[in-house]
């Protein structure tokens, strides 16, 4: 029987949006070239033509990430014209889904040699932009959606508030959360646990002037409880206070994920292929699986999601060694955490989006990248990663260290 292994996997550094991100002036498609083609490079003899497809995943399918951008990025980065290309929306779980399809068509007998990618420029597709129809927000959702919730669908910071309000959760556990991240992501960069996952982008900038980010950019080692204390809540606008009056607004800038622009890529194959091949298999694609949920609490799919692949794979939370649980926002993890009961201690050990950052369509991507690295780096055999997804759904993956 086939099965689906990574045999690379690499990421840029993440960069932080406009005005002043590293990447304010580079082409999405350029930076997804950029992973594919370092991918490719890392894989001893593999020819860029022998790749069956490109998958990449990203969330603004407009503008400049419009038009199949992942067939785009392909050409960008050198590939022959023979080598497909296809982009995934399944909002933030996007490049997750990818590695899903990508594993998927590798052990059908589709695919022998795949590449998983996303990437987001959110400098220049703004968060939202695929409802923006002329400067009108378009109504995505049809006529037939509206009468199922009649309260109507909402933004997902206000889904984190519900999350926060459903779970008990203090502006100080928030807090406490989103501190960690960033001291985790410090000291991951700090002992080199990144440094050979990432593939740094020179930038030259309208000026002439040639720059590249080493490290992810949103990182603040030197934050504390004092300094996120001192953000006001980012939702609590009169609209929605009015409509949920019981709520103690918490959710801030400092205990969500920033706006971000970046790019992720993995390569996959059979394990006989590699061996033929003489590529060293790092992990094998053990179980995948999406579900949904409520789309108005929206970011809890993560929890039906995470029972969903364990019993699909026949294991239990304490199988698992490490886990990759996006961080949308703290009160999803800490909400994850509550249900699922896992260690802290193995969640998101080197950081997570709070700090890293959150380019929506590399996301998934960037997580198995990371999971990647912590199990060889720590030895352990089963990693999970699960993500939060707009619409309530949530994709779950489990991997497995060879």
């Amino acid at each position: 029987m086939r099965d689906a292994v990574i045999v690379e996997a690499v990421r840029t550094p993440v960069g932080k949006g406009k005005p002043n991100g590293a990447y304010a002036t580079v082409h999405p498609v350029e930076l997804h070239a950029h992973v594919l083609r370092s991918a490719v490079e890392r894989v001893p003899g593999l020819d860029p033509g022998e790749i069956d497809d490109v998958i990449g995943g990203a969330v603004g399918q407009v503008g400049e990430q419009s038009g199949n951008t992942t067939r785009f990025a392909a050409l960008a980065a050198g590939f022959p014209e023979s080598v497909a290309g296809v982009t995934v929306d399944r909002q933030c779980g996007s490049s997750q889904q990818a590695l899903s399809f990508a594993a998927q068509g590798i052990v059908a007998g589709a695919y022998d040699i795949v590449l998983a990618s996303g990437v987001e420029s959110m400098s220049h597709v703004p968060i939202g932009s695929s409802a923006d129809v002329g400067g009108v927000r378009a109504d995505v959702t049809g006529p037939s959606v509206a009468p199922r919730y009649p309260g109507g669908l909402i933004p997902q910071g206000v889904s984190a508030e519900l999350i926060a309000r459903k779970w008990n959760l203090s502006r100080t556990q928030l807090d406490e959360f989103a501190m960690t991240s960033h001291q985790r992501a410090a000291a991951a960069w700090r002992d080199g646990h990144f440094a050979s996952q990432v593939a740094p982008l020179k930038v030259t900038a309208a000026d002439g002037s040639v720059s590249q980010l080493d490290v992810d950019e949103t990182i603040r080692p030197g934050t504390s409880l004092e300094v996120l204390a001192g953000l006001r809540p980012a939702f609590a606008h009169d609209h929605w206070t009015a409509r949920f009056v019981d709520i103690d607004w918490k959710v801030t800038a400092g205990n969500s994920s920033p706006v971000n622009d970046g790019a992720a890529a993995l390569v996959l194959t059979t394990s006989e292929i590699a061996r033929q091949r003489g590529w060293r298999p790092r992990a094998r694609i053990h179980t995948a699986t999406v579900t949904g949920d409520d789309p108005v609490y929206m970011l809890t799919g993560i929890i039906p999601a995470t029972a969903k692949v364990l019993a699909r794979a026949g294991l239990s939370i304490p199988d698992i060694d490490a886990f990759e649980v996006n961080e949308a926002f703290s009160s999803v993890v800490l909400a994850w955490l509550a249900e699922t009961g896992a260690d802290p201690a193995k969640v998101n050990v080197d950081g997570g989006a709070i700090a890293i950052g959150h380019p929506l369509g590399a996301s998934g991507a960037r997580l198995a990248t990371t999971l990647l690295g912590v199990l060889e780096r720590t030895g352990g055999r089963f990693g999970l990663q699960t993500m939060c997804e707009a619409g309530g759904t949530a994709n779950a993956t489990i991997i497995e260290r060879i």
